[in-house]
């Protein structure tokens, strides 16, 4: 059963307090593990409240101005009435562990909006692009009422494939001129996105840009779509100059409205908790393992045979989980 200080968070949260929306993030995503009963009981107690949004996932290579995007796409959302949570992931410090880039600091006018709340959030070792505790900082958004909630991505290349496994819709920000090489993004990434934005559309690279969405539109009849009853879309937009922000919000709409009442928004879901479940219990077991005192007294020793060459991973990682198991003395 939940103390009454969760349970109070838990009220404040529902009653869209921001501090306590806040507070709630930092303790998820705490990793003391003294704090994990406290944030499971949170998360039950909230869980009824969730689901009421469009997840969206946005990435995209350094430079190509996914700040400035967001920051002029969430202006653009809240001036219809509809209330922004922006989970801004950003690269880690090796030495203290925290955000290096500081998104809040680059989301200005977003950032004192009323109905926009940015919480950056430090990649730490998790790869793919997001957070550890992403997707429960999502239902925490969603059961403090933000309707839409966005996650922005680290921005490091290819790796940037974990947020389409957390979000109804994944946009893929592309700079002008990337051509059939698609900017050294390999067709992994391009296969996964619901929909393709050419930015920077304005001055000398407005031309250009028209001629990448065009290259990039090309380029995607040779590709298997993400969703097969969705044709997905290539704009280009200026996110500095805050031209085609609304069509970009318009085929959202728009994707929603076609996928929704099929049903196929809420089976990609089904299949996104699935793979969360498989994710914690790997996580889980991982840490479980490192914490048996057999199996992570051996371990030492395994590493250095392994650096050595005098053992091969294959048969140590066999021998930790026969121990941990154990089936081995």
């Amino acid at each position: 059963m939940a103390s009454k200080n969760i349970q109070s968070l838990a009220e404040d949260v529902r009653a869209g307090n921001r501090r306590a929306l806040a507070r709630a993030i930092t303790l998820v995503e705490s990793t003391k593990p003294a704090h994990r009963d406290d944030a499971d009981s949170l998360l039950s107690l909230l869980l009824p409240h969730t689901g009421n949004s469009i997840r969206l996932g946005i990435s995209g290579v350094p430079g190509v101005g996914k700040s400035t995007f967001i920051e002029a796409f969430g202006n653009h959302i809240t001036s219809e009435n509809h209330k922004l949570a922006v989970l801004a992931v950003d690269p880690s410090s090796r030495i203290s562990g925290g955000s290096i880039l500081g998104d809040k600091t680059r989301m200005e006018t977003l950032s004192r909006n009323e109905n926009a709340f940015i919480r950056p959030s430090p990649a730490g070792k998790t790869l793919g692009g997001v957070a550890r505790r992403t997707r429960e900082a999502m239902l925490l958004c969603e059961a403090a009422g933000f309707d839409v909630i966005l996650v922005e991505t680290v921005g490091v290349g290819q790796s940037e494939t974990a947020v389409a496994d957390m979000t109804d819709m994944f946009m893929l920000l592309l700079l002008p001129g990337g051509g059939d090489e698609l900017q050294g993004i390999k067709k992994g990434i391009v296969e996964l996105a619901d929909i393709i934005l050419v930015n920077k559309a304005d001055g000398a690279l407005e031309n250009i840009a028209k001629i990448s969405a065009q290259d990039y539109r090309n380029a995607l009849h040779l590709l298997r779509p993400a969703t097969p009853n969705w044709s997905v879309p290539v704009q280009t937009c200026s996110a500095l100059q805050e031209q085609g922000i609304a069509e970009v919000w318009l085929k959202v709409s728009e994707f929603q409205k076609k996928l929704g009442p099929s049903g196929e928004i809420t089976h990609r879901r089904a299949e996104q908790a699935k793979a969360w479940l498989w994710a914690e219990l790997s996580d889980g077991m991982l840490m479980q393992l490192r914490q048996h005192p057999k199996a992570a007294g051996e371990l030492t020793k395994m590493e250095s045979d392994i650096a050595k060459g005098t053992q091969s991973p294959v048969t140590a990682a066999r021998r930790l989980i026969n121990i941990f198991l154990d089936r081995e003395t």
